[in-house]
């Protein structure tokens, strides 16, 4: 679900905490590429600590996602007592929740209600219109956006001084470029460089990414002007 935790700012994550643990927090952005999923991971991480194994159930994609999951693995995971820090709550995560049926997720709905003591849920979708009112009405919605330019550039530079890669500052940019604000699409390219080239310039990323270069594509332009 990153979007790297460690790219919000301290403010967001608080905020964030606040609204996992005080009620439903429904996680949503209409683009599926800013690791939602990843950023509640980390969260009840940090906040379950050693009891995370235990007190995070997740189903995503790959899961079946009816409504007799929801009355036996959903409800069965909320109803189990789970030794937790003090405070603290279980924590359900629903990868891609848009593709519950309406009679799943009415179903889930009634399973937030009985065990909203002990249990939290987190729904991350793609499509918002596809989450039931019930469902959205009893949660905090929290909207995710692309990362910044600096946020790319501040988290590669990390990696690769981490990971020793060889880099140009141009090749630097033509990830940030080809990578469109998706810090994991950022790394995968500069994994691929790397591996492909064993060197991070501006020619060798835009081989692995296969994607013309900025100036073909102005002097296409300019041409057609």
């Amino acid at each position: 679900m990153v979007f790297s935790i460690m790219s919000y700012p301290q403010n967001t994550h608080r905020r964030f905490c606040t609204k996992l643990f005080n009620g439903t927090t429904y996680a949503k952005y209409n683009d599926p590429i800013q690791n939602k999923t990843t950023s509640v991971h980390a969260l009840a991480r940090q906040l379950l600590g050693p009891s995370y194994s235990a007190g995070v159930l997740e189903l995503n994609a790959s899961d079946a996602r009816g409504i007799d999951v929801v009355r036996s693995k959903i409800k069965g995971f909320a109803m189990n007592k789970v030794n937790l820090p003090q405070g603290r709550h279980k924590i359900i995560i629903l990868d891609e929740a848009d593709s519950m049926t309406s009679a799943a997720q009415q179903a889930l709905r009634r399973t937030m209600e009985i065990y909203s003591n002990t249990t939290r849920f987190a729904l991350a979708c793609n499509v918002s219109t596809k989450i039931i009112e019930p469902i959205q009405s009893r949660a905090a919605i929290l909207r995710y956006s692309r990362l910044s330019d600096e946020q790319v550039l501040t988290r590669l530079k990390q990696v690769c001084t981490f990971e020793d890669v060889s880099y140009t500052d141009d090749g630097i940019e033509a990830i940030i470029f080809t990578a469109e604000g998706d810090m994991r699409n950022a790394l995968n390219n500069l994994q691929a460089t790397h591996s492909g080239f064993g060197h991070v310039n501006q020619t060798n990323v835009f081989k692995v990414c296969d994607q013309p270069h900025p100036t073909t594509i102005r002097a296409i332009i300019d041409y057609c002007v």
